[in-house]
């Protein structure tokens, strides 16, 4: 079962998602069945790995002046930060760095929750002086018999903290409807419902962030936003090579981060991200942009995340960047490569391999065709040879796993049998992968 990516706007695919048991999944009115469209946004789409056509990617451990990049100083400082500049260029677009006026307030300072099991702490994130601005609302979960500072999984989600997990002390909050307009919370219900149980019991805590509080996620959105704060006078829209809303989002974490250096329940160095879909894209950029993130776990992430761009297969730059579709998630310059992928410096195994020596665990589908399951693992065994020039263990395979094989290496790999999105089976190898690289 998978989402079919034929929608009318971006808000409708709130509809096609709900989490249980802390897992993503369609709910049941979406389609048992549904037919894979053969053609999207006027562009023909692939699914015969036949026609999956030849490509060469492009060389990772090689200098833009053509030199081989020979040890992890010449990685660190020299082929890394040419990658994510071209990143911020060509793909996700630049984003500024800390505003000088953001502010914290801590209007929940521990309480008892979750029947007992957990500490609960609320945060509001202003990001200028004005308090009327954007800002952004951060629950977070420590478990209650906690001694010291805890590692905690950072989840980046499609519905505000009030609808993710099931607490009546959360703060209601605000979301984006379908008529884009912003109206109160629905207190645990749509699109979200986390239990987070089991992330408790192995001492690793929880926090949640509502995307749409950063930015928000339809064409024409950028006056609501955060991105508008930093538009230039004379400016409507951002330049070709300026955020779309993954980098807003992927910004909004950092945010976050710059919050959870400051809170003595959480061990900020064992901070790991979490995201599905376009959040699956978007906390692989996290990760990739600040480094402080120690591990990413990226669901779903498709084109323009973990997927090959050059694999002529499911989703595309060209049906990503079409009009009237999600454009405005990347920098405009993306657009440029939309009939042509092979002429684009980078792709999706440079994303994986920037990660690098930090832990990055992909996990997908394999009936999710749209989000090509098999060029997100393609892209893992891309990355590899970074990996293991910085000493660290590469998938250490070619073979493609079977569904519910799960690899647990510092690139790690899982697929479940069926589609889009985290299932709540698939929490049992997220967890144990958390447990194995977060616990000292």
């Amino acid at each position: 079962m998978r989402f079919q990516p034929r929608l009318a706007t971006t808000l409708t695919v709130f509809a096609l998602f709900t989490i249980e048991a802390g897992a993503q999944t369609p709910p049941p009115t979406a389609p048992a069945a549904a037919k894979p469209p053969s053609v999207v946004a006027g562009f023909p789409v692939n699914y015969d790995e036949a026609l999956a056509g030849n490509y060469t990617l492009p060389d990772v451990l090689k200098l833009a002046n053509g030199k081989p990049v020979r040890n992890a100083k010449d990685w660190n400082t020299k082929r890394r930060p040419e990658l994510v500049k071209l990143y911020e260029e060509q793909q996700f677009g630049k984003m500024p760095g800390r505003p000088t006026a953001m502010s914290f307030d801590v209007f929940d300072k521990g309480t008892p929750a979750m029947d007992g099991k957990a500490l609960r702490k609320q945060v509001t994130v202003y990001f200028s002086a004005d308090k009327n601005g954007p800002k952004e609302d951060i629950v977070i979960y420590v478990p209650a018999k906690a001694t010291k500072p805890v590692p905690l999984l950072l989840c980046i989600n499609f519905s505000p903290n009030a609808s993710i997990f099931n607490d009546p002390g959360i703060k209601l909050g605000e979301m984006w409807n379908r008529d884009k307009k912003k109206v109160p919370a629905q207190r645990g219900a749509g699109l979200g419902r986390m239990n987070i149980d089991g992330l408790l019991e192995k001492g690793i805590g929880v926090a949640g962030i509502y995307y749409g509080d950063i930015d928000p996620d339809f064409l024409g959105g950028l006056p609501f936003g955060v991105r508008a704060l930093y538009l230039k006078p004379g400016q409507t829209e951002p330049a070709a090579d300026e955020w779309g809303t993954i980098s807003a989002w992927a910004w909004g974490l950092s945010r976050a981060m710059d919050y959870l250096e400051t809170e003595q329940s959480v061990d900020a160095k064992r901070v790991a991200l979490y995201g599905v879909s376009r959040l699956g894209k978007t906390v692989l950029w996290a990760g990739v942009h600040d480094t402080r993130f120690a591990l990413v776990v990226a669901s779903c992430s498709g084109e323009g995340g973990a997927a090959l761009s050059r694999r002529n297969f499911g989703e595309t730059i060209a049906h990503m960047t079409a009009p009237s579709r999600y454009g405005y998630q990347f920098a405009a310059n993306r657009a440029k490569y939309a009939e042509h992928p092979e002429q684009c410096p980078v792709d999706a195994h440079m994303l994986v391999a920037l990660m690098a020596p930090r832990p990055v665990f992909l996990q997908t589908g394999d009936a999710d065709l749209w989000s090509d399951p098999k060029g997100e693992f393609l892209a893992a065994v891309a990355a590899g040879p970074v990996y293991k020039l910085l000493g660290k263990q590469d998938l250490g395979t070619g073979q493609m796993p079977k569904a519910g094989e799960p690899i647990f290496h510092d690139i790690g790999y899982h697929m479940h049998a069926g589609g889009h999105g985290t299932i709540p089976s698939d929490w049992t190898p997220i967890t144990e992968y958390l447990v194995k690289y977060l616990h000292p």
